[in-house]
Formats: structure tokens, C-alpha cells, sequence
């Protein structure tokens, strides 16, 4: 299957929330998140994390969690996607650039650990969800680019998908998102024309 440019994938992506059996290969699935974590990050601190869920016994768990919502369980894929900012700020040196000198990288690092350092960590914490959000846009792009149907989600219970999963207490989940191949066309798509949303001056 020839992948989509990235104007058609956005022209054909809706939200879909039946899915066929048809299987998800493992392949796809690092392509398509590898392809998200390309997404723009401030400083590169790329707080954005994800966990591709399988497990038909882990989505009915988490389908709890999420208000009952029938994709949870019968996408082959369900990504969590959270923020984790005290785990990027752990690994921040490693986000540095490798082609800058090895002095300008460890000053980066520094000053960008005293910023979130001085920050409160519900700051913090809405900074990172705000980057990760970036990620889940071009994750959606992604999948339609590799001919695969997604849902993202609000509407669950972030405390307990953070226990079912055993996920660090400070993190933050901007979306789940259900992805397959999709049963159905989903809703047409709906927007505001241009000039309601652009303002030239």
C-alpha cells in the first residue's frame, strides 16, 4: 500500500470507532510512532510517551476506565499517550544536539532543568501535556498516511488508567487514541470555511 501524502492523509482522516479484525503489524506501529516523535518540541524536551496496547484483557480494563467506550476494546491498537516531564527532564542531555559542542549541550541542559525546576509542578506538568498534544496530531497523520482508521478520546478516568498501566504519578494523558483498520467511514467531515478561522492583516 503506497502511503498518503500528508494534504491527503488530513483530507481523508476522520474519527472512527468501528474496526475490522485485520491485524496491525508490529512494523506499522513503530513506523507510525517513530513518524510522531518527530513532532516540533520546545528545547527538544519531547516529554511525549506512548503505549501500544494489545492485550484484548488490558483494552477491557482500560475500556473501564474510559466511560465504557467501545473503541478502547475493539481497536487492535490502543495508544496512551502521556506526558512524562520528570522523566524527559531525567533524560534531557540525551535530547541535546549531538552536532553542538559538548560545553554548549551540558549549558542547555542545565538551563533547561533550572527553568522546570523553578516551575510548579502542575506548570510543568501542562506544559508537557500542551507539547504532547503536538505528537498526537501528527500520530493521527500518521496512521491515515499508512491506511489505518483513528479515534482519539477524552472522556476517561486519567487516575485510573495511570494505575491499570502503573504509569508515574506525575504524568499526564492528553488522549488515548484507537487505531485499525477502519469498519466503517466514520461521520463526514464538518468544519468552519477558511475566513472563519483565518485572519490576515
Amino acid at each position: 500500500m503506497s502511503e498518503l501524502t500528508v494534504s491527503a492523509a488530513i483530507e481523508a482522516r476522520r474519527s472512527v470507532r468501528k474496526y475490522t479484525d485485520a491485524p496491525v503489524p508490529d512494523a506499522d506501529v513503530t513506523a507510525i510512532v517513530t513518524l510522531a516523535g518527530r513532532a516540533p518540541s520546545a528545547w527538544n524536551v519531547q516529554p511525549w510517551r506512548y503505549i501500544a496496547v494489545r492485550d484484548p484483557a488490558m483494552k477491557a480494563r482500560l475500556m473501564g476506565a474510559a466511560n465504557g467506550q467501545a473503541q478502547v476494546g475493539a481497536a487492535p491498537v490502543l495508544f496512551v499517550v502521556y506526558s512524562d516531564m520528570v522523566g524527559a527532564m531525567d533524560v534531557f542531555p540525551e535530547a541535546t544536539h549531538p552536532g553542538m559542542p559538548q560545553a554548549a549541550r551540558d549549558n542547555l541542559a542545565g538551563h533547561v532543568r533550572g527553568v522546570f525546576a523553578g516551575m510548579a509542578p502542575a506548570a510543568a506538568e501542562a506544559w508537557g501535556n500542551a507539547q504532547t498534544y503536538l505528537s498526537i496530531g501528527f500520530l493521527l497523520l500518521a496512521a491515515q498516511s499508512h491506511g489505518y482508521a483513528t479515534s482519539p478520546m477524552l472522556g476517561f478516568n486519567a487516575a485510573e488508567v495511570k494505575e491499570i498501566l502503573g504509569l508515574p504519578a506525575n504524568a499526564t494523558i492528553p488522549a488515548l487514541v484507537a487505531m485499525g483498520v477502519a469498519a466503517d467511514d466514520g461521520f463526514p467531515t464538518h468544519r468552519f470555511p477558511v475566513d472563519r478561522i483565518l485572519r490576515t492583516i
